[in-house]
């Protein structure tokens, strides 16, 4: 049974909500990856109710990358530092 992509990740982990065309959301990656920062990535194109999510926590806008933290809060566009600080807390 797979869990739903719109609960709080794992301790240490974040959910990543993008779309294939976001060069926001390729950069953010591309940093989380040369840092090591550990997430999933859910396209909100294609993944049954992400995008109805990512809608929620901006004001009604699907706009991405959005990330989901283990707390259950989630951000908009966030930097790098702002990541690592977030997991770190």
């Amino acid at each position: 049974m797979t869990s739903s992509p719109t609960a709080p990740p794992a301790p240490g982990t974040v959910t990543m909500f993008t779309t294939t065309w976001c060069g926001y959301c390729r950069r953010l990656k591309s940093q989380m990856d040369a840092a090591g920062v550990v997430y999933t990535e859910v396209d909100i194109e294609e993944q049954p109710g992400a995008a109805g999510f990512v809608e929620q926590v901006n004001g009604g806008n699907q706009t991405v990358p959005t990330l989901l933290f283990p707390d259950g809060t989630a951000a908009t566009n966030p930097s790098l530092a702002e990541v690592t600080r977030r997991l770190a807390q």
